[in-house]
């Protein structure tokens, strides 16, 4: 039983299926102590002190007479259409402006009071008088289909913002897909730009190292020229420091002693056949040719004797040499 109830023991207060809990000062409805008790059907909770109802008196879905008036309810709970076999609500003299969406939901009420409550102009219209029987059955019907109304307007609001709500996630979900296809797009240009940033790079290290080969043989043809006109020089410069052959010292001799003789001559004769044998430079030279040409005679008759023997001995030479091939 709650804290703040002055019932000391509900079951004293049941008679049959009615349970009287009237004027008993209570604040709170004790929903766990009926919850015990499905056979009270009828709950009395009219004049006390009740200002709201808990979400659990909603599974008291046995009940099917409630009378709260005389209270301070300022609200009823959101669920209270669960109570299906309600048929009888008595609601007189509380502080109720609006009653719950799921009050459409109550299609077994046929008994409804609403009077001296400070309700909104649309459900004060059609709740109307319960100052009998008929009133009050009329006012159940009428609030009943009032609230299905409002049932439909909410439902109706709710299915344009569910729509609406739809349609946002529509348009997130199309703004994500041209998101993901974006970044997808910039991936794919990124990689496509990377691949070509590698390709260029490639290329460029291919071309050094072609150019460095390149370079490479220009060097070894400039070395190889080089070397080539480094051995032409060398053997033009061979050929160039290659010492002359001297000449022959007995060639010179001979040319000497032959200018010799001839200048020799050539003043003989100048002394001999000219006006200068009369000179006494000429004169020892006239006398050294007079006795060259007297010996020349003397030995002409030796040359002569020694022809004549030579001639004899090549004849006998000839003669020999012929009769041996013979």
């Amino acid at each position: 039983m709650s804290k703040n109830s002055k019932v000391l023991n509900l079951k004293d207060k049941i008679n049959g299926n009615e349970a009287d809990l009237s004027l008993s000062n209570l604040t709170e409805v004790p929903v766990r102590e009926l919850s015990l008790f499905t056979k009270a059907t009828v709950v009395d909770l009219s004049c006390n002190n009740i200002t709201s109802l808990p979400p659990e008196f909603c599974n008291l879905t046995h009940l099917v007479k409630v009378d709260l008036s005389k209270n301070q309810l300022t609200c009823l709970p959101d669920d209270l259409g669960n109570l299906s076999s309600l048929q009888h609500l008595d609601l007189y003299d509380n502080k109720l402006t609006v009653l719950p969406v799921s009050f459409s939901q109550l299609r077994t009420l046929k008994w409804l009071d609403l009077k001296d409550n400070p309700l909104e102009a649309d459900l004060a219209k059609a709740a109307g008088d319960c100052l009998d029987e008929k009133q009050c059955k009329q006012c159940a019907s009428r609030v009943l289909q009032h609230m299905r109304a409002v049932q439909e307007e909410v439902d109706r609001a709710r299915e344009k913002r569910l729509s609406k709500e739809k349609e946002q996630e529509r348009k997130r979900e199309v703004k994500q897909r041209e998101r993901e296809a974006r970044e997808k797009e910039a991936r794919k240009r990124e990689k496509a730009e990377e691949k070509e940033k590698r390709r260029r790079e490639y290329n460029a290290q291919m071309a050094a190292i072609a150019a460095r080969e390149q370079q490479q043989q220009q060097k070894k043809k400039s070395a190889e020229k080089k070397r080539k006109n480094g051995q032409a020089a060398d053997k033009k410069v061979a050929v160039e420091l290659a010492p002359k052959p001297k000449r022959s010292l007995i060639g010179l001799t001979f040319k000497l002693l032959l200018l010799a003789l001839l200048g020799a001559a050539a003043f003989a004769a100048a002394c001999r056949l000219t006006d200068l044998r009369k000179e006494a430079a000429c004169v020892p030279v006239n006398v050294a040719v007079d006795d060259g040409l007297s010996w020349a005679r003397e030995q002409e008759g030796v040359v002569r004797r020694l022809a004549e023997n030579l001639s004899a001995a090549a004849k006998e030479f000839l003669e020999s040499a012929k009769a041996s091939k013979n």
